[in-house]
């Protein structure tokens, strides 16, 4: 249901009308799979352990909050993806879902490719070893020196953003001796079922260039005629949290479209068609999402028969998945401080992190499990919402959930599915320190991004 909007964020006490909650869960002890890191486990005692290591020695060594990530699985997903679109496709990682310079190692290692939006992202890239043939560099707004940076490293592929960018990357290429390839993104008019602020293949948003009045057609023909660009295909993305193929099929036939006009008016068949990512993830028991082999298939069929029926090559596909290779691979723990029951609504448990490590509740309205993962309860269910340390209402973790009535301070949560854009979008609000991520791997832990410390924040305060 819909909520009213304040400028001060989402109200802190909605009541909804009988019947809105999903029933609670007949254990409460037990994990979803399909919404856990694949190695999380919960023992006799009731204690979670992800990578074969408990939470509660986890807790200790590095402190609350903190990322914890399932490196086996970000592994396991690299290589399910690679294998499904196999050689005749190309499969880049997301990088602003999570990016650091082990990632970047793993990617390398597993065979995928990287997409960057950013010259901090394409710095961490290119130190971290990954070839910059193997990099794509996103952004609606690229900044002079981070073309010169992605064409002086030689990166795969940019991806034009705007009639601006055409020139602006061909000048730069072309004063460099280099010809630099690149994809055009359009956007399709297609609106995926999604929240509004990621739904991006709709015209009125700030990414693209529209196929709509001729825009599309346009671009391609000035690209075509600039020495200092080799324009090899045609980017498109839909929106985030997708679980619907329908929107894929509209958008690939759209592209298929502008394919077509652009053989017969130049006579040249581009030989890339990048379909983005934003495949979904289960967030909750009752999200489905698509295995990537189902995914390759049906985009895979959608191509092949949208350019068998415009007399077309079918071209090289691309993809971009970034939250559903990384998003169920980690989980965020915190540490409760305070459990405030309200008589008749519900009970509020404060933990130790909030807003500044998971954004996307307040952002997007997402919806998140949550679990207590340092023993075992057989206490009722009791109605609850997760919430932060913050001075913001708006400060919410998991916005409705059941935890077990005994739920009480010191008691360890977790928040499951918070691989991708939590740490991406953390901040320093209320000058909170942004948590570590942890990666865990056959019953050993290692820092891979450390957690900032007030000396951190205290050494960018000039004075």
């Amino acid at each position: 249901m819909s909520r009213s909007a304040h400028p001060a964020g989402p109200r802190h006490a909605d009541v909804y009308p009988e019947g809105h909650y999903t029933a609670p869960a007949d254990d409460l002890n037990a994990l979803d799979e399909k919404v856990w890191a694949r190695t999380v486990r919960r023992n006799e005692e009731g204690v979670v352990s992800v990578g074969g290591i408990e939470v509660t020695r986890l807790a200790e060594e590095f402190g609350t909050p903190a990322y914890l990530l399932d490196e086996a699985d970000f592994r396991a997903r690299c290589r399910a993806w690679a294998d499904a679109f196999g050689t005749e496709a190309d499969v880049f990682y997301a990088g602003k879902a999570f990016l650091s310079r082990a990632v970047v190692r793993w990617l390398k290692e597993e065979g995928l490719n990287l997409d960057v939006c950013s010259g901090g992202e394409l710095t961490t890239a290119l130190d971290a070893g990954m070839p910059a043939e193997r990099i794509a560099f996103h952004g609606n707004n690229k900044s002079t020196e981070e073309i010169v940076r992605a064409v002086e490293a030689g990166v795969g592929r940019i991806v034009l953003d705007s009639f601006q960018e055409i020139v602006r990357v061909a000048h730069i290429a072309h004063e460099r001796g280099r010809r630099q390839r690149v994809q055009i993104r359009v956007t399709v008019g297609v609106e995926a079922h999604t929240h509004e602020f990621i739904a991006t293949a709709h015209e009125d948003q700030k990414f693209g260039i529209a196929l709509a009045g001729g825009q599309a057609a346009e671009a391609v023909r000035r690209a075509l005629k600039l020495d200092g660009i080799e324009l090899i295909g045609i980017h498109s993305h839909i929106g985030s949290q997708i679980f619907d193929m329908a929107g894929f099929e509209v958008s690939a036939r759209r592209v298929v479209q502008l394919l077509a006009e652009v053989r017969d008016e130049h006579g040249v068949e581009l030989p890339e068609i990048d379909l983005g990512g934003g495949l979904g993830i289960a967030y909750t028991s009752e999200d489905d999402p698509r295995e990537p082999h189902h995914i390759a298939k049906s985009l895979t069929e959608i191509v092949t028969r949208e350019c068998e029926s415009a007399n077309l090559r079918t071209p090289r596909i691309s993809v971009e998945p970034g939250r559903a290779i990384v998003g169920p691979t980690a989980f965020t723990l915190y540490e409760v401080g305070t459990v405030k029951p309200l008589e008749g609504l519900r009970t509020y448990v404060s933990v130790d992190g909030g807003m500044s490590d998971n954004i996307r509740t307040a952002l997007y309205d997402a919806e998140y499990s949550v679990a207590l993962v340092s023993r075992r309860s057989d206490a009722e269910p009791m109605l609850v919402r997760v919430v932060g340390k913050h001075c913001e209402s708006g400060d919410i973790l998991v916005r409705d959930a059941f935890l077990p009535a005994d739920t009480a301070p010191g008691d360890l949560l977790a928040v499951p599915a918070t691989g991708a854009y939590c740490r991406s979008m953390a901040s320093n609000y209320n000058h909170a320190c942004r948590p570590p991520v942890v990666a865990v791997k056959d019953g050993a832990a290692r820092v891979i991004v450390r957690r900032e410390t007030e000396e951190d924040l205290l050494r960018l305060d000039v004075g």
